[in-house]
């Protein structure tokens, strides 16, 4: 009997540890996703504010963009696109430091 309780201690201490480790991977995990969103979001904005900057450098209403305005929207894409690389790499991450957890 008294091995008994002794080992159902042991085996819930054991659990106990491990729920502990767990949620420190899993909250350290979580804000690295968040800091993924916020780069994510970070380059959005920038983005959107350089197109909004293209559409003022050509006043017509033709359908076809000055050479000027289509620059500014290939940089704008490009911080789009530098800003999602970023984002899922720490994404990435995260699912490593998420699963080590496991």
């Amino acid at each position: 009997m008294k091995t008994t309780r002794v080992m159902t201690t042991l085996a819930l201490a054991a659990l106990t540890i491990g729920a502990a480790g767990c949620s420190k991977n899993e909250a350290a995990a979580d804000a690295m996703e968040n800091r993924a969103d916020a780069v994510r979001d970070s380059a959005e904005a920038t983005a959107d504010k350089m197109e909004n900057q293209a559409d003022k450098l050509d006043n017509k209403v033709d359908g076809v963009d000055s050479p000027a305005e289509q620059a500014v929207e290939n940089q704008a894409d490009a911080v789009r696109k530098s800003g999602e690389a970023k984002a899922d790499a720490i994404e990435d991450k995260a699912d490593r430091v998420r699963d080590a957890g496991r």
